[in-house]
């Protein structure tokens, strides 16, 4: 009974455009959007990655992408909290998708080459909400951050 009203209540929470049609996508495109605009800056190179995440996540054609960062972007905007979307996220996928949602999220924050105090913290309340252990946390972020820098140069 309880998990049937804590559904209930959850449903009831979401944003219109989150309860309707690609609710996972957004809610992705949402967390997504909130690690980029968690610094001072929105980074040219964090919009680009974010589209990037979601065309290759999602598979979707560059006019789908366009429109579900925009719709990210309102949804992010008129949210209040974190919750509905990570409890959608924590519904409907298992643990290895979230720790890539996570990895997803790493790679938006390392996109403009630092990580600031502000991206820390969310990414933290973010992992914590997701139920991510502080070793896959650990281990997406050092995925995300191999990714950024590239592979070692070899010297000669």
């Amino acid at each position: 009974m309880l998990n049937k009203l804590n559904h209930f209540l959850s449903a009831m929470l979401l944003p219109e455009e989150v309860r309707s049609g690609n609710t996972l996508q957004l809610a992705v495109a949402v967390l997504l959007i909130e690690v980029m605009q968690s610094d001072a800056e929105c980074a040219f190179e964090e919009k680009t990655a974010i589209l990037n995440i979601l065309k290759e996540r999602f598979h979707l054609s560059d006019a789908e992408v366009a429109q579900l960062a925009e719709q990210g972007q309102q949804t992010s905007q008129a949210a209040n909290d974190y919750f509905q979307f990570t409890s959608l996220i924590n519904r409907e996928l298992e643990l290895p998708e979230k720790i890539r949602i996570v990895e997803y999220m790493w790679q938006v924050a390392y996109a403009d080459g630092k990580i600031s105090a502000h991206e820390n913290h969310i990414m933290r309340k973010l992992v914590d909400l997701l139920h991510i252990s502080l070793g896959d946390n650990a281990a997406a972020k050092a995925r995300a951050r191999a990714a950024a820098v590239g592979p070692p140069k070899q010297l000669r």
